[in-house]
């Protein structure tokens, strides 16, 4: 089994917090929510960011958009508004290296973000 946490929660070896999954995506609820939803949606391929990404991966990517506007709607926090997110390398955020995309809310979310 990989050492990537993530793939170990897509695989089901770590337990998660689903509120979503697919065949392609797999959504859990983050265990340190920085808002009263905060849910990451990890694509089950391992990619490690989005720098690794490929044109084959082009559709996986749309769905990830898609799908956290279902999981918005889900929530409750679509009419209010939400923030998705990506983190990419050290300085960015990135402290897992495999895809991964928060979607926020339930709050007013502060700009500049970091």
């Amino acid at each position: 089994m990989s050492d990537c946490l993530f793939c170990r929660i897509v695989a089901g070896a770590i337990p998660s917090q689903k509120v979503f999954e697919d065949e392609d995506l797999i959504a859990v609820r983050d265990i340190n929510p920085q808002a009263p939803v905060h849910v990451l949606l990890l694509p089950k391929k391992h990619i490690a960011s989005v720098l690794d990404a490929k044109e084959s991966d082009s559709e996986l990517l749309g769905r990830i958009a898609l799908v956290a506007g279902k999981i918005a709607r889900q929530e409750g926090i679509a009419e209010r508004g939400f923030r998705l997110l990506t983190n990419t390398g050290p300085d960015g955020g990135q402290a897992v290296a495999h895809l991964h995309y928060h979607l926020l809310g339930g709050r007013k979310m502060g700009w500049p973000p970091g």
